[in-house]
């Protein structure tokens, strides 16, 4: 069964989005972008928020996504710029939710983990590895790239997530049971 994944990289300049078809362990692309909010004035942050959640809500509404996965932010050296780029992701998340997605969250360590094999890896390594992992014929932008990468982590995620949950559905032995009801 094919399951379409959106993965969302956030920021409050550009925020990245990209969009994978995954079947077991294959994997498609099928879009990425950017979704640009220097149309607005740079002082306006209502205005940049609600650019994030339209674009989103739009990219959602021509591609039907099935769920979707979307980087956690840590703490930065300027709190500051840590709050807004906070203020970007929730925008994001309130216009996967309001689509009705399922959202899961991972780590920037995680999916280049996931991606690229060690978590130190530059912005270049990630880039590289999605073009070859979808067999792209170029370099992903950036933002675009971290997207797709978070839309393949959740691929490996989700299967391995399901073989537990399939895993973990076991039947009540009656013989080696103890006092209080419990067994194993």
């Amino acid at each position: 069964m094919t399951l379409r994944i959106l993965g969302i990289d956030p920021g409050l300049r550009t925020t990245g989005f990209g969009l994978v078809d995954a079947d077991g362990p294959r994997l498609r692309y099928v879009a990425s972008g950017t979704i640009s909010t220097a149309e607005a004035a740079t002082g306006d942050l209502p205005a940049r928020l609600k650019i994030i959640f339209d674009g989103l809500g739009e990219v959602v509404e021509r591609w039907r996504p099935a769920c979707a996965s979307v980087e956690i932010v840590f703490v930065n050296v300027n709190p500051q710029s840590t709050l807004l780029l906070g203020q970007a992701r929730g925008a994001a998340l309130a216009a996967l939710v309001a689509s009705g997605l399922a959202v899961s969250e991972y780590t920037a360590l995680q999916m280049k983990k996931a991606v690229v094999g060690h978590g130190q890896a530059r912005k270049e390594q990630v880039q590289a590895m999605v073009q070859r992992l979808l067999a792209l014929p170029g370099l992903p932008g950036r933002d675009a790239a971290d997207a797709l990468g978070l839309a393949i982590t959740h691929s490996h995620a989700s299967r391995t997530f399901a073989a537990i949950e399939r895993g973990a559905v076991r039947q009540r032995h009656t013989r080696a049971q103890y006092k209080r009801g419990r067994s194993y």
